[in-house]
């Protein structure tokens, strides 16, 4: 499988283009930011994008949407309780910005398969930083893409409307803790991480 990363937007989001090595056939995850920037990967990688998806509603996951999916055609690709932030631009301003997005093609939800060529991602339902955070998870590559929700050392805030600490944490426990030790974890800042290395080493998880 085809993963890049690409740093993008005001708060330097990581927006993931991702594929199938074969039929180059792919999809863009959190595009927060920077589309120009985002299509230059996607042509110089050969990919064909038939989907957009945010992982979360924030407008910084959503800021480029609008921008790929033009240049692209691609279908958008939320978790329903989400759309009601995707609709309101994102539902936070940051330097008075807020994201102008087209509303979703399709919802997804708990254990949904994303195809695209030979290649799948599974959907898992990881509320907690926002109600409709979702993560997509390879059991082939054992690879994770968790938006906000779990970080290098770190976890997603809960204090935004509609967070809650205890949902993101059993999200964490019973979602994500649960793969595999090997699994990279693909966050939506910063640096990737592995499933044991945050198990072992993170302080908001050790001894939990």
């Amino acid at each position: 499988m085809i993963v890049e990363c690409i740093t993008v937007g005001p708060l330097q989001t990581n927006c993931y283009v991702v594929a199938d090595e074969v039929s180059r056939k792919g999809l863009v995850i959190d595009p927060g930011g920077d589309g120009g920037k985002i299509l230059k990967v996607v042509e110089k990688l050969g990919i064909e994008v038939s989907l957009v998806i945010n992982t979360h509603g924030h407008f910084d996951h959503i800021i480029a949407n609008k921008e790929i999916i033009r240049a692209t055609g691609a279908r958008l690709a939320i978790h329903k309780d989400d759309e009601p932030l995707l609709r309101k631009g994102g539902g936070l301003m940051f330097l008075g910005l807020i994201a102008s997005s087209p509303p979703p093609d399709l919802y997804l939800q708990e254990g949904d398969e994303v195809k695209f060529g030979q290649a799948y991602l599974k959907v898992l339902h990881t509320p907690g930083h926002s109600p409709g955070s979702i993560s997509l998870y390879s059991p082939e590559e054992g690879i994770l893409f968790c938006g906000d929700v779990l970080f290098y050392m770190g976890i997603g805030r809960w204090d935004f409307p509609g967070g809650n600490y205890q949902v993101l944490m059993d999200s964490i426990l019973h979602k994500l803790l649960t793969l595999p030790d090997e699994t990279i974890v693909y966050p939506g800042h910063g640096p990737s991480t592995t499933i044991g290395q945050e198990k072992a080493h993170n302080p908001f998880l050790t001894g939990l």
